[in-house]
């Protein structure tokens, strides 16, 4: 999700119109850059916004 985010906020967040970089879109991106802290809800639900978000897990296992 953070990989993602960060992708938005270099390639889509620099290009919004600023009546769309205001409120919370900017405090995300306070927190992300400046590493202050941000959910993974909250960045998804942020990328939801401008986007389709497909979320997948993936866990592998390989024995000794």
């Amino acid at each position: 999700m953070e990989e993602a985010f960060k992708w938005f906020l270099v390639n889509i967040y620099p290009f919004l119109p600023a009546e769309k970089k205001k409120g919370k879109l900017k405090t995300a991106w306070i927190d992300f850059s400046y590493q202050k802290g941000i959910s993974q809800k909250r960045m998804k639900s942020i990328l939801a916004e401008f986007g389709k978000v497909d979320e997948k897990t993936v866990v592998t296992f390989t024995p000794d």
